[in-house]
């Protein structure tokens, strides 16, 4: 991996301290975190690096929340990725627990918390690599601000996101509030969380996540 959190060897199998870092921000989960505009979305240097952030991009305003309805699909264009969502529960350590491996190009929606394109924050997992072939998310690092998402919901309609954020955050200096709080209040938003940094063999696991953030700006049936 290189510390973009893209893979430039062959594939790791990660255990389940891979995931340990989303545990902190379960438990932060539905308090009430302020506005968080200059967090995530401000230039940041050493531990948390920003991955890309032309100044030149303008991002569309947001769209009001839609109601809620479970994710199906979530299609990346720039990523060429079109992958089917499970809804996950989480581990016996409490941490989201991410689709088998045997499951690795579909993305994990954490089913205890919002559902995308309602108000607040839905969090998407999926896996970087297995130890023979790059995984759902293995690109991830690669989006930049301005880029789309769309989930596929069960009620037959689409939510359009918009990327405003892409960071690569170290474990060590990792920031619950800022990963999962909302960056504004009252929107729908998004977060594809990966692993990146680079692998620790010692301890079988990433140092760094790979989190893209992204809010509603459009709906289509």
């Amino acid at each position: 991996m290189s510390s973009g959190g893209r893979a430039t060897g062959p594939g790791r199998l990660l255990t389940g301290v891979a995931w340990a870092v989303l545990l902190v921000g379960l438990w932060l989960w539905g308090s009430d975190i302020s506005d968080l505009r200059g967090g995530l979305s401000a230039p940041a240097q050493g531990d948390v690096a920003a991955v890309g952030r032309p100044l030149e991009v303008e991002l569309p305003p947001p769209r009001e929340p839609l109601t809620p309805a479970r994710p199906e699909r979530v299609d990346i264009p720039s990523l060429e990725v079109r992958a089917p969502v499970t809804a996950r529960g989480l581990d016996a350590e409490g941490a989201i627990d991410p689709p088998p491996f045997a499951q690795a190009d579909t993305v994990g929606w954490y089913g205890g918390g919002t559902r995308p394109g309602a108000p607040g924050t839905a969090l998407l997992v999926g896996h970087v690599d297995t130890e023979t072939e790059p995984a759902v998310f293995y690109d991830l690092s690669a989006m930049r601000p301005g880029e789309h998402i769309e989930v596929a919901r069960d009620d037959g309609t689409f939510a359009e996101f918009t990327v405003d954020d892409v960071q690569v955050v170290t474990r060590e200096r990792f920031d619950a509030k800022k990963a999962y709080g909302p960056h504004e209040k009252g929107r729908a938003e998004l977060r594809l969380i990966t692993c990146g940094g680079v692998f620790d063999k010692t301890a079988r696991t990433y140092t760094a996540n790979v989190i893209v953030s992204a809010y509603l700006t459009g709906v289509r049936s």
